[in-house]
């Protein structure tokens, strides 16, 4: 069974910063890509940002520029730096993870539990 676990989600006001954590656990082989979503009331799920096992990056352009996405291979972690937050970032951030849990096993979708953002004007 893998995990996703969520943390540094919060309240903020427009133009503050925040760091999104997600860590990883369970019987892991490797994990492809890990990303960033959100979800708005009323909006879509939405791909914020993407980085693969290599390290290239992804990002919705509603954040490009003012948000950083990084893992780290070893501890099975992915983070997203946000800055310059504003109003319309305010969601439910789900981590994910593309996870093979043994080496004859394939690829599968895991999330996290979600985590709230809320930046007030």
């Amino acid at each position: 069974q893998v995990q996703l676990v969520e943390s540094g989600g919060g309240l903020v006001q427009a133009g503050g910063s925040l760091r999104l954590s997600c860590a990883a656990s369970g019987r892991i082989f490797r994990i492809n890509n890990m990303g960033w979503y959100r979800l708005a009331p009323g909006k879509e799920r939405e791909l914020v940002a993407s980085i693969t096992a290599a390290g290239s990056t992804n990002y919705a352009d509603s954040v490009k520029g003012r948000s950083t996405i990084s893992r780290d291979n070893k501890k099975n972690t992915v983070d997203m730096q946000m800055n310059s937050l504003k109003p319309e970032d305010t969601a439910v951030y789900y981590c994910n993870a593309e996870v093979q849990g043994a080496p004859y096993k394939a690829l599968e979708p895991k999330w996290g539990q979600g985590t709230q953002v809320t930046v007030s004007s």
